[in-house]
């Protein structure tokens, strides 16, 4: 089963430009990624760019063979899914996903619970510290 995700990346004018993430979205792992991988605006601008993912980080194919660690976006396998831009960061967040997690240029990256059956439904969510070992 998937946990599912929204990446955003905050905008001047507070719009948010996001992607559809769809495995391992939970703060634990997805959001040690994002921290660990994409640490600035550039790098979290260009992991949205790509639209939406798999995984922001695997070595494993559509097909199952291994490839480079990195994203691994649903257009590789054909499909046009872009990035998507809502107007602000409540539209942002009434997503779909469980998680919404936005780069933001004060506070880096925030994670949102957007489960709507969680007793924490849109409180922002501690992100652990420290890389996975991968």
């Amino acid at each position: 089963m998937a946990t599912r995700s929204r990446i955003g990346l905050e905008l001047a004018d507070g719009s948010v430009l996001s992607a559809y993430h769809h495995w391992d979205g939970y703060p634990e792992w997805l959001g040690r990624i994002l921290k660990t991988h994409y640490n600035d605006r550039a790098k979290a601008a260009e992991l949205i760019d790509g639209g939406d993912m798999s995984s922001a980080w695997t070595n494993a194919g559509f097909n199952n063979e291994t490839v480079a660690q990195g994203p691994l976006y649903y257009s590789q396998r054909g499909e046009d899914c872009p990035p998507r831009l809502d107007k602000n960061l409540s539209e942002f967040l009434q997503n779909g996903e469980e998680y919404g997690y936005v780069y933001t240029e004060t506070e880096g990256w925030l994670c949102y619970d957007t489960c709507d059956w969680h007793e924490t439904y849109l409180e922002s969510q501690e992100i652990p510290t420290g890389a996975l070992a991968v």
